[in-house]
């Protein structure tokens, strides 16, 4: 990708973010608007989690249905994670509203194709075009909180996007459950959704307005022609990366954390993972509500994830995993919107969608890969517990790394990177 991509002058018009209202009914309408459209991805990520067993039966005769059905569920996150980078730039050239709409409406047309499709190949295809959907609408969304809101405004709503993201991944598992009561394809229905909030987006977003394009200081340039600041985002998204795996860490392993420990009820289990998702919540909550910049407080909110991880490292009782889960998850809850609100920080307008694309592909990329990363370390240390242990120390380094670097800021004078 090149350092810099020029916008065509049929883009200029999409340069200056809208003024907008901040209450009244309008402002209610378009925040609600976003945070459902930012809700689409978990959609797609837990829906059908509850039927792949049906799936499996259903594909039995299919060569390779084991490995291709699980795939079906994981694959949609894997396409978000490779193409949110250039969904950032389409959003940079075409304009934030355009693409979200025309995503939306693909998201219905490709989430629904499996209840019309007879080939696992076929399926698993529409389920990766789900993805491209997915990660032009995350884009698109987060891009445009960023553009609609600044200061505290923009921290708050923010954290509002990772709290409902959190309560929708548990809602969307039971709906997933309950209507793959009645066949496995059944929950496919839902992707439909998307049709009706499509012409709310239409009419709850204000379109762009058009100035001049603005000189900068480098060399009295167009901002278009800006060079992009990769190394700021370069370290953002790195740390983001490790973050998600942190983040995901308590919902991809929960389960097998406490079938180690002999829990074999799923209701359980289901309580446990319900706390840890709930205290989630509570830290984008308790984000929203800290007036402090993101940055020097990345320290303490690694640092309380770390304190979680130990506590499931030595946990020997459920009470015990359940409590180092809850740790662990409310500085996550905090950790998302602090990294994400930190890389916002560092981004222009005109850059604003080429950077919220590679943060959410850092993001992704890391759930991805955590559960992978966590099997490969269990495999050399012996037990996942161990692996989470492991997880924590290095969890442990990032922020004592962070907190001698912000000290160092301090004396140096300030910096922009991570």
């Amino acid at each position: 990708m090149p350092a810099s991509v020029p916008l065509p002058s049929a883009a200029i018009g999409e340069l200056a973010p809208p003024c907008v209202s901040v209450s009244g009914p309008a402002h209610l309408l378009r925040v609600s608007a976003l945070m459902a459209g930012s809700c689409l991805p978990v959609l797609g990520a837990v829906l059908i989690a509850p039927v792949l067993p049906k799936m499996q039966d259903h594909f039995a005769s299919t060569p390779g249905a084991t490995a291709l059905v699980p795939l079906a569920l994981t694959i949609p996150a894997l396409a978000l994670a490779l193409l949110a980078p250039f969904a950032g730039v389409i959003v940079d050239r075409v304009g934030r509203k355009r693409l979200l709409l025309v995503a939306t409406v693909l998201y219905a047309l490709f989430g629904t194709a499996p209840l019309w499709l007879d080939s696992l190949g076929a399926i698993i295809a529409s389920r990766a075009l789900v993805g491209v959907a997915e990660a032009a609408i995350m884009t698109c969304c987060t891009t445009l909180i960023g553009d609609y809101y600044s200061g505290r405004r923009r921290v708050k709503y923010l954290a509002l996007q990772t709290m409902c993201a959190s309560a929708s991944a548990t809602a969307f598992f039971v709906l997933g459950g309950a209507a793959g009561a009645a066949g496995w394809r059944v929950p496919f229905w839902v992707y439909a959704v998307s049709l009706l909030l499509a012409p709310v987006l239409a009419f709850a977003l204000p379109g762009p307005t058009v100035r001049e394009v603005p000189k900068t200081a480098v060399e009295g340039l167009p901002a278009a022609h800006r060079p992009f600041p990769w190394r700021q985002m370069t370290g953002i998204c790195a740390l983001t990366f490790f973050g998600a795996m942190v983040f995901y860490t308590v919902p991809a392993e929960m389960s097998y954390l406490l079938d180690d420990l002999g829990v074999e009820n799923t209701g359980v289990i289901g309580l446990a993972t319900a706390g840890a998702s709930a205290a989630t919540v509570a830290g984008a909550i308790t984000f929203a509500r800290l007036k402090r910049s993101p940055d020097p407080m990345l320290p303490v909110i690694f640092a309380v994830c770390t304190a979680g991880f130990g506590v499931m490292f030595l946990a020997d009782s459920i009470p015990l995993m359940a409590v180092g889960a809850v740790i662990n998850c409310l500085g996550t809850g905090m950790l998302l919107p602090a990294l994400l609100t930190s890389a916002m920080s560092r981004l222009k307008y005109e850059d604003r969608g080429r950077g919220t694309g590679l943060w959410t592909s850092a993001y992704f990329g890391g759930c991805f890969v955590c559960p992978l990363v966590l099997l490969a370390v269990e495999s050399v240390v012996g037990t996942l517990a161990g692996a989470v242990g492991l997880l924590g120390l290095t969890t442990a380094a990032i922020a004592l790394g962070l907190l001698v670097a912000g000290r160092r800021a301090v004396h140096t004078g300030p910096a922009r990177s991570v």
